[in-house]
């Protein structure tokens, strides 16, 4: 089987947790910023 063939099975493992950790949180923190304004703002419309 070569490279050509596709990824192998363990091509996941392949990366660093550090690195998957920072990736995790480059997505999150966003998010969950983005959430917590969301929920702030539109509960000003219920008041």
């Amino acid at each position: 089987m070569t490279d050509a063939d596709g990824p192998s099975p363990n091509a996941a493992k392949t990366g660093s947790p550090v690195v998957m950790v920072v990736a995790w949180l480059w997505v999150a923190v966003p998010f969950l910023y983005g959430l917590y304004q969301l929920a702030e703002k539109s509960s000003k419309l219920f008041e």
